[in-house]
């Protein structure tokens, strides 16, 4: 769906700054667009004539198009159209695009899919497949992304590699977060929202000229639910609260006709409760009666709990009592304070366009980004201490661009270069003090303290208090410097070629570990760990002291911290023939090959093998597409069939460990393969009814890859789907607008979303399935003819459907992150 509004002109050249004009054909074509009336009765039609679509103009290719000139699969969504859908997150994202998947990591970060290309990493640090700009600066960690999203122009959805224009190089896409301008002249609007779980949001935004040549635009949204909407199985305690603030500044200067000059702020705070986990079973190493050592550890009553508490909504989940983990035990530190999250993000942007001449233009982007994280969570879905963490670390992100544009009479053409630098600090505390794993160690310590590994004179009491916590942290520094150039060449009257293609070249280095805390590993670690690793690599490894590294090197047979670098160069290109036979309609065919940079995980390391980089993966894709208009205009008829040659694909898998009997670790593999068709049809059927479907098929396969599955056995993955690729997902959205009296209209918007069965691990067990679901949100709204006001009453998911976005293991259970249960309540808005 591509909507704008009737009544409301097309993004264009107001104001000095501004893209280049869009070339004749192209405004020729622009009538043709997919896009919908909603809204306005401006463009009603006369009789019973029902109107064409209207246009939406995107900046896919970093420059000023109607979206069906573009040979790309893009959905775009004015702001107007995400306001009526109430898509208030990037994750909303997913009712109207159904080849976009989120699912949510047990650190709460959460991992975006598009087309099936996404990536399963827990770490804040690691980047996406699927890239998030604001404004065209990258946001490249997708925790960057949870603040609330507001006063937006549109959002544009990028299929397929991106890695010439953007700077960025992604394998999956990227999404386009355009945020609204200052304007010349004066808007205010406020805006209130009530509804269950004792929520209030306000937002409020105010924007004109300062003076001649300067205008100004201030936005501010607050959301509130203060009641949560997850409940204790055990006891009355519920999580689920949200609290967020966002706010946006900008400012737009024209010193001349030629030069505009564009700074905003863009900021936001996040103190919601952090998601609790359902436990729905156990590892294979712990599962009762399964045969694994471990599972003879289970914390007495843990599986009984487990097998007698199965969840059977969103609401049912459990964690552990603040009063237990917040206690110190001995040695072992706990962790207090209130399950929530304590994030936000200060982020900065200045673009300078200097338009040298008609056909010249250089501009310079520069984007900041400062973010701090604090968050407890607890994911042991059970009122036992299983795993509760405190995640903490900062993101200073720096990005500069500069280009040159330029046009001539057959061509459109772009050269620039782009250097990033990042420092991160991606830390946690982990609590695991019920852990069966933990547990088993101390046990097996305290039967070894008569040995000479215990020169340290460690107690019974100092064993079995050990391990319950611990702390991994790493500090990553990375820079990207890229050369890029696009041109677009107008072959003939319905034939152009687009060209394009960059040089990258990408740097890490790394240092982190696991470590002690305050003495809580050195029993396990001095005495256990010591023993097995005599055992298994024949050396006497020197002891830690209090809060070292933990992590062993089998190649140094030493502890110590983790160090790496990674230093990766790449070329990403894409070539795309787009034929218009007609106005109404494009063919294109593409080919494209991108690239993601290589990572280095944080991982809870007992070996150094765990926090080892896996080196850059690459995607060939090949696609072809057609977008038609049709019936005069009144349908858009978009679809593609894609298919994707994946090369060294990063992926979260195992490797046996002697110790824990598996253990996670980032590794590539070799090679995989992705291919399916995207269709979506937007139709007018009258001039008050608008039908947008969209539909995703989708085949994902690894080939060929034997790795460890997490009973530390072999294992053969070939012919496995991806994670969080459903091979169906669909989305129907029917869109009711019409004036009802002189002076009033109302709305009515139905949403729906269904995607078929998908899988949180590789070896698509069924304890790592995702059931296929479906949601269901609607909105109805009445509101003045002259837009100065609008109230409505909204519902999403409103058959209360319970459902869940992702399963993992913490190392003892099996836990699913729901997915909210229904929400529903009123607004009002107020335009100056």
């Amino acid at each position: 769906m591509n909507a704008s509004f009737p009544g409301k002109p097309a993004p264009g050249n107001s104001l000095p700054g501004s893209p280049l004009p869009a070339r004749p054909r192209t405004l020729a074509r622009a009538i043709a667009l997919l896009t919908l009336p909603l809204g306005s009765v401006a463009a009603q039609a006369q009789g019973n004539e029902v109107l064409p679509l209207e246009t939406v103009i995107v900046t896919a290719q970093r420059y000023e198009q109607s979206v069906n000139d573009v040979g790309m699969d893009i959905q775009a969504y004015q702001g107007e159209r995400l306001e009526q859908l109430r898509l208030d997150d990037v994750d909303d994202l997913t009712a109207v695009v159904p080849s976009f998947t989120v699912a949510q990591s047990y650190q709460g970060v959460p991992t975006y899919t598009l087309r099936g290309v996404g990536f399963n990493t827990i770490n804040m640090s690691a980047t996406s497949t699927v890239g998030t700009y604001v404004d065209e600066v990258a946001y490249p960690y997708p925790i960057l992304n949870a603040g609330p999203m507001f006063d937006m122009a549109r959002v544009e959805v990028l299929k397929g590699p991106q890695g010439t224009l953007f700077g960025r190089n992604t394998t999956a896409g990227l999404i386009n977060l355009v945020t609204n301008k200052p304007t010349e002249d004066f808007e205010a609007m406020v805006q209130a929202e009530v509804g269950n779980y004792d929520t209030f949001n306000q937002e409020a935004m105010i924007s004109g000229a300062l003076f001649d040549g300067l205008q100004a635009r201030l936005s501010i949204r607050n959301e509130d639910s203060n009641e949560g909407w997850q409940e204790a199985m055990d006891r009355s305690e519920t999580l689920g609260e949200v609290h967020r603030t966002g706010v946006r500044a900008a400012l737009a200067f024209q010193p001349t006709d030629r030069l505009g000059i564009d700074f905003a702020y863009n900021g936001w705070r996040d103190t919601s409760d952090t998601l609790a986990a359902q436990a729905i079973g156990f590892t294979p190493a712990t599962t009762p009666g399964g045969g694994g050592q471990p599972s003879l550890f289970n914390e007495p009553g843990l599986a009984d709990y487990v097998a007698n508490n199965r969840p059977k909504n969103a609401e049912d989940a459990n964690w552990v009592s603040a009063a237990k983990r917040g206690a110190d035990i001995g040695i072992g530190a706990g962790l207090g304070g209130d399950l929530e999250n304590d994030s936000s993000l200060d982020a900065y942007k200045l673009n300078i366009d200097w338009e040298l001449n008609d056909d010249l233009r250089l501009v310079a982007l520069t984007g900041y980004q400062d973010f701090e994280r604090q968050a407890l969570s607890d994911w042991s879905g059970a009122p036992f201490e299983i795993l509760v963490q405190d995640a903490y670390g900062t993101i200073e992100s720096f990005s500069q661009e500069l280009r040159l544009e330029g046009s001539t009479e057959n061509t459109r053409w772009m050269v620039g270069a782009y250097y990033a630098e990042d420092e991160i600090l991606d830390a946690n505390r982990t609590l695991l003090g019920d852990n069966a794993n933990s547990n088993m160690i101390s046990v097996i310590t305290s039967t070894l303290l008569g040995t000479p590994f215990n020169s340290f004179g460690y107690t019974v009491e100092d064993a079995l208090q050990s391990f319950r916590t611990y702390r991994d942290s790493a500090n990553i520094d990375s820079t990207t410097k890229s050369v890029f150039a696009s041109v677009d060449w107008d072959l003939a009257d319905s034939l152009t070629l687009t060209t394009g293609i960059r040089y990258s070249e990408d740097e890490q280095d790394y240092n982190g570990c696991s470590s002690d805390v305050n003495g809580s590993m050195l029993p396990n670690v001095n005495i256990t760990n010591r023993a097995l690793f005599l055992q298994t690599y024949g050396a006497f490894v020197d002891p830690i002291g209090p809060n070292e590294c933990n992590t062993f090197n089998p190649e140094t047979l030493s502890f110590g911290t983790v160090e790496s670098e990674l230093d990766e160069d790449n070329v990403a290109w894409r070539v795309v023939a787009n034929w218009t036979p007609t106005v109404d309609t494009l063919y294109y065919a593409s080919v494209s090959q991108g690239t993601k940079a290589g990572v280095t995980p944080v991982n809870a390391a007992n070996i150094s093998t765990q926090n080892a980089p896996a080196k850059q993966e690459e995607l060939l894709a090949y696609e072809l597409g057609v977008k038609a208009a049709l019936f005069s205009q009144r349908m858009q008829f978009n679809a593609s069939a894609f298919y994707y040659d994946y090369t060294d694909k990063q992926l979260s898998v195992y490797f046996a460990d002697p110790i824990y009997t598996a253990l996670s670790r980032i590794n590539n593999v070799p090679d995989s393969e992705a291919y399916g068709l995207d269709a979506e049809i937007t139709f007018a059927v009258t001039n008050h009814l608008t039908a947008i479907v969209g539909g995703t098929l989708l085949r994902t396969e690894v080939q060929d890859y034997q790795g460890i599955d997490a009973a530390g056995q072999p294992a053969d993955f070939d012919g496995k789907h991806f994670l969080y690729s459903p091979e169906a997902a669909g989305s129907l959205t029917l869109i009711y607008d019409r004036p009802i009296s002189e002076g009033l209209g109302m709305s009515l918007t139905l949403n729906g979303r269904y995607q078929d069965e998908s899988y949180g691990n590789l070896a698509n067990d069924d304890d790592h399935k995702i059931d296929s679901y479906g949601l269901f949100n609607a909105t109805a709204a009445l509101y003045s003819l002259d837009e100065r006001w609008n109230v409505s009453l909204w519902g999403a998911n409103l058959t209360d459907e319970y459902y869940w976005l992702a399963v993992a293991t913490n190392a003892n259970t099996a836990v699913r992150f729901p997915g909210r249960s229904m929400t529903y309540g009123a607004s009002f808005t107020y335009r100056f």
